[in-house]
């Protein structure tokens, strides 16, 4: 299948959509729009929907999917800032001292990443690469490809490219079938085999692969992972939007330990 651009990220968008309980068409309108967060069964697999507050910007304005219980202080909030303030802080404090009153707190921020079809190029690197499927991940569920594979839900993970020095396994990208139309790329390289080219040209591998099979390819890293933000540009991606989620305390508190 061949996808434009456009196509990538309408297709994105309608996703979004999905995960959020709003129309697609939401994230371009000028103002901010907030909607109630709702359960889906096409949503990304690992959302834990609803959600009391998710907010989501593809660049022109907000959608909060949000607990009705705090669409007020939401409300208060996306409409007191310029968007890109509303993701960082000292403003997201003030999101988050709210929430904090109702046991909440801010616990994800993550940008995510597009493929742009003028820039992906297939990559050189210098060891041998193999097509992967779920089969090969078996025996890989361990801390070294713990960004490419997910032991959480081993289920997902669908396609993936390594790279081999001989017979050793030395970098890999694997990605996750997260919803219909969308595969999340993930990625490792061991230590000793870094800053050779290696992830970016499993990534744009990958992306080429999933295309052909007729989805998009996305990719997230969190804004200061600078390694994974720069892999994701080397790799053919363009940042295309941004979420920010609050969960239990509790929950973060386990996160932290």
């Amino acid at each position: 299948m061949s996808f434009t651009n456009a196509d990538i990220l309408q297709i994105a968008m309608q996703q979004s959509s999905i995960d959020a309980n709003c129309d697609a068409g939401d994230f371009l309108k000028a103002e901010s729009v907030i909607v109630p967060s709702a359960v889906n069964p096409r949503a990304r697999k690992y959302l834990s929907l609803p959600l009391d507050c998710h907010l989501i910007s593809y660049g022109n304005n907000i959608v909060a999917s949000v607990n009705e219980k705090y669409r007020a202080l939401v409300t208060a909030y996306i409409n007191r800032f310029p968007v890109e303030h509303c993701f960082e802080t000292p403003n997201m404090h003030i999101l988050n001292d709210e929430l904090q009153k109702e046991d909440k707190r801010i616990c994800f921020m993550a940008e995510y990443f597009l493929p742009d079809i003028h820039e992906l190029k297939r990559l050189e690197h210098p060891y041998t690469t193999k097509l992967m499927r779920a089969e090969d991940f078996q025996t890989l569920y361990t801390p070294e490809w713990s960004n490419a594979l997910c032991d959480k839900r081993p289920e997902l993970d669908v396609l993936g490219v390594g790279a081999y020095d001989g017979n050793k396994l030395v970098g890999l990208a694997a990605c996750s079938a997260d919803c219909e139309s969308m595969w999340q790329i993930g990625v490792d390289v061991l230590p000793a085999y870094r800053r050779q080219g290696v992830a970016s040209a499993l990534t744009s591998r990958l992306a080429f692969e999933i295309l052909e099979r007729g989805k998009v390819p996305f990719y997230c890293a969190a804004w200061s992972n600078i390694k994974s933000v720069r892999n994701a540009i080397r790799s053919g991606f363009r940042p295309a939007w941004v979420e920010m989620t609050a969960k239990d305390a509790s929950f973060v508190e386990e996160m932290n330990f």
